[in-house]
C-alpha cells in the first residue's frame, strides 16, 4: 500500500517535515534521509505520532544525540522523532545533595538530557556515582536502552526506575529497573518503546572529588579515544574486563584498514571513523570485516554496540 507522506506530515503536525536528513542527527554524520520527521517538544504530541503511524503502518524510530547510530544510506521510510523541550529536563535539589555523606539522593532526567551535563552537574553539587558518563556523548533515553557505561560502571548501578511509552497503543508506564532487563550494553526494552526519562539514585560525596574525578576521566579520554566523526566504541568485549574488542582487533592487524570513506582508528582500535562527507555503507563494510576477521583469526565473534538502521544484515 502506497503512503500519501504529505498526509502524513499533516496529521503529526506543524513540527513535522518530510525527507529530513539523517546525518546531521548521528555523530557519524553519514546515513540517508527520514522519509518524515518530527521533534517532539510536548508529550502528549506522541500519542498523536503514534496513532498516524499506526493508521498508515509506519515504523517509528526515535533519536537522541545519535551516538551510536548507524543508518544507512537509503535511508529511514518511516517517522524519525527526536524529543524536545519536555524530555530535556532535570530535577536535582541541590540544598539536599548537601546532606549526610553516604546518603541517597534521587535525580531524575528526561530521556534527552546529554549525560556529560548531567554528569557535571551531579558531580558540581557533590552527588557521586555518575561521573563515568562525563565520557559519554549520548542521552538518557538511549543510555538506558542499551545500558550505557564505562570506566567500571553503567547505568544499572544507579537507575531506579525509567518512564516508557509504547508505540504500539501509545501508553505510558513506569517501569522499575530490575524489570528493564539491563545487562551488559543491553536491555530488554524494544525498538516499539521510547525512554521518556529515568530516575537515579546517586550518592552524597565529596563535591571536590566528584570535580576531579570528572577531569581524570575527560583527560584521559582525550589521550586514549578519537575525536572526529564516530560512534565510539563499536564492538562489546566478548569477556568483559578480560578480552577486550579493541585488543583483539589490534592484534589481529586491522589498525588503520579502510574500505572507502571508512577506517579503523589508528588511536584506538574499536573505533571506526567516518570521512567527511562519507558513506554509511564504508562504515558498514568496515565493521562486517573486522568482525569477520577476529572471528576467523581468534574464535571470538564480536557483537556491535552500534544499532544499524536500515541494513540486511546485522553485525
Amino acid at each position: 500500500m502506497s503512503v500519501d507522506f504529505e498526509l502524513v506530515r499533516r496529521a503529526i503536525g506543524e513540527n513535522a517535515s518530510l525527507d529530513h536528513p539523517v546525518a546531521s542527527l548521528t555523530t557519524y554524520r553519514v546515513g540517508g534521509r527520514a522519509r518524515v520527521f518530527v521533534r517532539v517538544d510536548v508529550e502528549s504530541q506522541l500519542e498523536r505520532v503514534a496513532e498516524v503511524a499506526n493508521a498508515h503502518s509506519l515504523e517509528v524510530m526515535v533519536i537522541g544525540r545519535g551516538s551510536n547510530m548507524l543508518v544507512s544510506d537509503r535511508g529511514f521510510p518511516g517517522i524519525v522523532v527526536q524529543l524536545g523541550d519536555f524530555a530535556s529536563r532535570t530535577d536535582i535539589d541541590e540544598f539536599t545533595s548537601h546532606g549526610e555523606i553516604g546518603a541517597t539522593i534521587v535525580v531524575t532526567a528526561g530521556a534527552a538530557v546529554p549525560l556529560p551535563v548531567l554528569a557535571r552537574r551531579t558531580a558540581s553539587v557533590g552527588l557521586t556515582g555518575f561521573e563515568w558518563a562525563v565520557g559519554v556523548p549520548g542521552s538518557i533515553g538511549g543510555a538506558v536502552r542499551m545500558n550505557a557505561g564505562g570506566h567500571g560502571s553503567d547505568m544499572s548501578a544507579s537507575v531506579v526506575d525509567a518512564r516508557l511509552f509504547d508505540w504500539r497503543d501509545g501508553s505510558t508506564r513506569d517501569v522499575d529497573c530490575a524489570d528493564l532487563g539491563l545487562r551488559f550494553r543491553g536491555s530488554s526494552i524494544g525498538d516499539d518503546t521510547v525512554v521518556l526519562g529515568a530516575r537515579l539514585g546517586l550518592t552524597v560525596g565529596d563535591r571536590a572529588a566528584c570535580e576531579a574525578t570528572i577531569e581524570e576521566i575527560v583527560r584521559w579520554r582525550r589521550e586514549n579515544q578519537p575525536g572526529g566523526q564516530n560512534a565510539g566504541s563499536v564492538f562489546v568485549n566478548p569477556v568483559p574486563g578480560e578480552v577486550l574488542a579493541g585488543r583483539l582487533i589490534d592484534e589481529c592487524g586491522l589498525r588503520g584498514f579502510r574500505i572507502g570513506s571508512a577506517m579503523v582508528s589508528t588511536k584506538h582500535a574499536n573505533f571506526i571513523q567516518a570521512d567527511e562527507g562519507g558513506r554509511a555503507e564504508d562504515v558498514f563494510a568496515v565493521m562486517s570485516h573486522v568482525r569477520r576477521v577476529v572471528a576467523d583469526k581468534t574464535g571470538h565473534v564480536m557483537r556491535s554496540e552500534v544499532r544499524l538502521v536500515g541494513f540486511e544484515e546485522t553485525v
